[in-house]
C-alpha cells in the first residue's frame, strides 16, 4: 500500500509539473519565433526600400552589393523579383519554395507568422516584404534566414525546464514516500502488532505516533481492545489454573477414602467399584494437564535451560521393553542437549506412541539439524485428523476408549510456541504418524 500511495502522489506531482513546464516551454518558443520574425522583418523592410528605390531610379547595383554583404554576414539568402516575379537580385541558395510568399507579398501583404522555432526545426525561416508603396508595388523582397541561433535559445530554455521539472520530480518523490510513511505509519504499527500477538506476544502494543489523527485514535482503540482481549484472557488462564489447583486435593482425598472403602466392598460390586477409581484417576489426569496447560499458557511452562535428552530415552525404553515395543534412539544424539520444553514435547509424543501403537511396533527418535522428531509405525491419523489433532480435547474415533485427556499434543503445542519452534504432525511412509519439532536456531 505504501508504494501505490507513493506511485499515486508521484503520478499527480508528475502531472502538475507537466502541467506548468509544458505551457512556460511553449510560450518561450512562441516568444522566440516571433523575436525571429520580427529582426527578420526589420531587414526584409529595410531591403524593400532598396529595391523601391532602384526601381524608381533604375540602378540596382546598390541593392545587389547591400544584399550579398547581408547574405554573406549572416548566412541567409535574399531574393528579389519585380512585379512580374522576375528574379532582380538573388545571393544565397533558398532552400523553401517562395512561391506561396511571393503571391502573398505581390497583394500588398506581410508575413506576420512563422513556423513555430523548436530545438528539432524548422531549420530556415522564409518571409516576404513588398517593396513600394500603398497600391504601387514594384516587387517583393523575399528572405530566408537560419534558425540556428534561435533554435538553439530554445533548446536551452527547455532544457533547463526540464532539469528544473526533473529536480521538482525527485523532491516531490522524497516528498511523496515521507507522506506516504507519514500517513502509514500508524498501519504499519498495527500490522507489526498484530503480527507480535498472531505469534503469542500478547502483551505487544502499538505506539501510537504520528500519522493521521483518525489512524491515531484507531491504534489507541486496538490497544484498547487488546488489553481487554489479554485482561479475558488471563482471567481465564487463571481461573482454570486455580479450579484445577483446587480440585486437586479433593481428589487426592477422595481416592484416598475410596482406596479405604475397599476392603469393605461385596465381590458383586468390584467391578464397579474398579471403574469409579478409574474415572477418578482419569479426572485426576485430567484436572493435572488443565493445570499444565494453563501454566503453559501463563508462560510459566518447561524452562528453556539444556537438558540431556539420554537419559529420558533410558527411561522410556524400559516403559516401551514392558509393553513389547522397541524404541529406537541413538545412544548419544546429536547436540544431545535439548531444552527442557523440548524434552517435555519429546515425552508427550512418547507417552502417544506407547498408547496407540500395538505391540511389535517401534516408535524412532532422531535429533539432527536442530529437528526433533518420534515417528511411529502405529496406526497414524488421516490428514483432517492430524489438522485438528492439536486441538484441546480432541480424540480420534477409534481411540475414544484409550486412557487420556485429550490435551498432550495442545499443551505440546504451546510448549512449541512458547520455545519459539514449530511443532507439525506428518505422515510416516508406509504408515504411522511423526511429530516433528523445529527448534529456534
Amino acid at each position: 500500500m505504501n508504494g501505490r500511495l507513493v506511485v499515486t502522489f508521484t503520478t499527480l506531482i508528475a502531472i502538475l509539473i507537466t502541467a506548468l513546464a509544458v505551457p512556460l516551454g511553449w510560450a518561450y518558443a512562441s516568444h522566440r519565433t516571433n523575436r525571429l520574425l520580427l529582426d527578420r522583418r526589420a531587414d526584409a523592410t529595410r531591403f524593400a526600400e532598396l529595391a523601391d528605390q532602384a526601381a524608381r531610379e533604375g540602378d540596382r547595383a546598390a541593392l545587389d552589393q547591400e544584399v550579398r554583404r547581408y547574405a554573406d554576414l549572416y548566412g541567409a539568402a535574399v531574393r528579389v523579383r519585380d512585379r512580374d516575379g522576375s528574379v532582380l537580385v538573388t545571393a544565397g541558395s533558398f532552400a523553401a519554395d517562395d512561391r506561396d510568399v511571393t503571391r502573398l507579398a505581390l497583394s500588398g501583404r506581410t508575413t506576420e507568422h512563422l513556423r513555430m522555432t523548436t530545438p528539432f526545426g524548422p531549420a530556415y525561416a522564409l518571409l516576404a516584404e513588398p517593396a513600394g508603396r500603398d497600391a504601387q508595388l514594384s516587387g517583393v523582397v523575399l528572405l530566408q534566414a537560419p534558425t540556428g541561433r534561435a533554435r538553439l535559445d530554445v533548446s536551452l530554455v527547455w532544457g533547463a525546464l526540464a532539469l528544473g521539472a526533473l529536480a521538482a520530480l525527485g523532491l516531490g518523490a522524497l516528498v511523496a514516500r515521507r507522506l506516504a510513511r507519514w500517513i502509514l505509519r500508524p498501519v504499519t504499527e498495527l500490522d507489526r502488532t498484530t503480527r507480535a500477538i498472531a505469534g503469542g506476544r500478547l502483551d505487544a502494543r502499538a505506539h501510537p505516533g504520528a500519522g493521521p489523527s483518525e489512524l491515531r485514535r484507531l491504534e489507541e482503540r486496538f490497544n484498547a481492545m487488546a488489553d481487554a482481549v489479554a485482561g479475558a484472557m488471563e482471567r481465564q488462564r487463571a481461573f482454570v489454573a486455580d479450579a484445577s489447583h483446587e480440585l486437586r486435593t479433593p481428589l487426592t482425598v477422595l481416592g484416598l477414602r475410596l482406596e479405604n472403602l475397599e476392603p469393605h466392598m461385596k465381590v458383586e460390586g468390584t467391578a464397579e467399584y474398579a471403574e469409579a477409581m478409574a474415572e477418578l484417576d482419569r479426572l485426576a489426569l485430567l484436572v493435572e494437564d488443565l493445570l499444565t496447560l494453563a501454566k503453559v499458557e501463563a508462560g510459566a511452562g518447561p524452562a528453556s535451560r539444556p537438558v540431556a535428552l539420554g537419559p529420558r530415552l533410558a527411561v522410556w525404553r524400559e516403559v516401551y521393553a514392558a509393553k513389547g515395543l522397541t524404541l529406537v534412539a541413538p545412544e548419544r544424539p546429536e547436540d544431545g542437549e535439548v531444552p527442557e520444553a523440548a524434552a517435555r514435547i519429546a515425552d508427550i509424543a512418547l507417552d502417544n506412541a506407547q498408547k496407540f501403537v500395538p505391540a511389535g511396533g517401534t516408535v524412532t527418535v532422531t535429533l539432527a539439524g536442530g529437528v526433533l522428531r518420534v515417528a511411529d509405525d502405529g496406526p497414524g491419523l488421516g490428514e483432517e485428523e492430524r489438522a485438528e489433532a492439536l486441538g484441546r480435547f480432541w480424540r480420534a474415533g477409534p481411540h475414544a476408549n484409550v486412557p487420556g485427556s485429550g490435551l498432550g499434543l495442545a499443551i505440546a503445542a504451546e510448549l512449541a510456541r512458547h520455545l519459539g519452534g514449530a511443532l507439525r504432525l506428518l505422515p510416516t511412509v508406509p504408515h504411522g504418524l511423526t511429530v516433528e519439532l523445529r527448534l529456534p536456531l
